[in-house]
């Protein structure tokens, strides 16, 4: 029986990246969970996402060749999972990935065991960390302000985070959602 996969997104500003890194240093020493790194054509950051960074040409030839299980392009940048993950879930590890919520909404929900984790905040708060990040000019904080609301996720098996208060709530919420399914795995929770 496959793992469960989960898959994270939410709006620019959210702290996704944040809450996965958190979650991911409580759960360092659980050998039942892995969380996949993301490819992005996109240099690393020293307080960024921890990804492996691609040259354009680089992720091309990745992607002509199979090599990821997902991929997808937002805000000029493009983003891929590994196909690693197929053999992870293979031997029964719980997976979690950062997605989008337009590829989500694209791939109809992956699969019966794929379980979508919304990460969000108040716009406001969201508004404060874009310009904190200082990734992007105003300009473009702003067009991904507007984003934060276009991809509403209709699953029944959605998991909404609100990440507006200390950053170790949000990220043992995850971490409990996670730990339901390491002692019930999903086949037997639809049962």
């Amino acid at each position: 029986m496959n793992g469960p996969l989960f898959y994270v997104m939410g709006p620019s500003g959210a702290g996704k990246d944040s809450v996965l890194g958190r979650a991911r240093e409580l759960l360092a020493a659980d050998a039942s969970v892995i969380f996949a790194h993301r490819y992005i054509t996109r240099p690393p950051e020293v307080s960024g996402e921890n990804h492996v960074a691609l040259s354009g040409p680089e992720f091309a030839m990745r992607r002509t060749h199979g090599l990821f299980a997902f991929h997808w392009q937002a805000h000029g940048n493009h983003y891929g999972i590994g196909r690693e993950i197929h053999a992870w879930r293979k031997a029964g590890l719980i997976v979690v990935v950062s997605g989008s919520r337009e590829h989500f909404q694209g791939v109809a929900g992956v699969d019966p065991d794929t379980y979508p984790v919304l990460i969000t905040a108040p716009a406001e708060r969201l508004r404060e960390r874009l310009a904190a990040r200082g990734r992007e000019d105003e300009a473009a904080a702003a067009r991904r302000l507007e984003r934060s609301d276009a991809y509403d996720v209709h699953d029944p098996r959605l998991i909404t985070i609100v990440n507006d208060g200390p950053l170790d709530e949000a990220a043992a919420t995850l971490v409990r959602a996670l730990a339901t399914f390491r002692s019930a795995p999903a086949a037997r929770l639809r049962a």
